[in-house]
């Protein structure tokens, strides 16, 4: 694959994973929420996430994926539903400050927030349409080598990480704005409200 072709694929990627989306919404949340802990976890499962999609785009496994609606509508809603979940768990926080309710909250298990980060991603239309309409329109697929699909996996694996925990150190130092327990209830509020936004977004797509 020339630098040119990866370097357009790059800059495109970048774009589709920094718009703001379901997957975004989730992750300024989580920042906000519990700032850096558990973020890279939680990325990890967006990152398998989209490696799944490219390679079934890249294999021509895209009629599949169209096919199997039942099984995506499932994975789908599952999706909605954790995200509702933790969009719960932030609204019904207790506004304390940031230091004491990181102590006392239980800690999400990396297990679960990688499967809530993968989820999301295999649930999402974003990621989808991305992978499995527009991939093919930047780079050809069919004429695409073994060391091209790596080329292009590794530039997922550097760009997805890098963009996303650009946003969790965002939100993360947004926190440390914030110290009455008004303006922390209002951001356990408003960031359970971007969680439930991108549940709906997530079902109504």
């Amino acid at each position: 694959m020339s630098w040119y072709g990866l370097a357009t694929f790059g800059v495109v990627y970048f774009l589709a994973v920094a718009t703001p989306g379901p997957g975004v919404a989730a992750v300024i949340a989580q920042g906000l929420a519990r700032g850096a802990a558990g973020a890279p976890a939680f990325i990890a499962g967006f990152l398998v996430g989209d490696l799944i999609w490219f390679f079934a785009a890249a294999f021509g496994l895209s009629a599949l994926a169209q096919t199997a609606h039942a099984a995506f509508m499932a994975v789908k809603y599952l999706g909605a539903l954790y995200l509702l979940y933790l969009a719960y768990k932030l609204w019904s926080a207790p506004a304390r400050p940031f230091e004491d309710a990181d102590a006392r909250l239980p800690a999400r298990p990396p297990h679960a927030l990688f499967l809530g980060g993968l989820t999301l991603t295999l649930s999402n239309p974003k990621p989808m349409l991305f992978f499995l309409a527009l991939l093919p329109t930047v780079v050809s697929l069919g004429s695409l080598s073994a060391f091209g699909h790596l080329e292009i996996a590794g530039a997922i694996a550097l760009i997805l990480p890098t963009t996303l925990g650009g946003y969790v150190l965002l939100a993360a130092r947004a926190r440390v704005w914030l110290k009455s327990p008004r303006a922390i209830r209002m951001v356990n509020r408003g960031s359970g409200t971007l969680m439930a936004a991108a549940a709906v977004a997530v079902a109504t797509r």
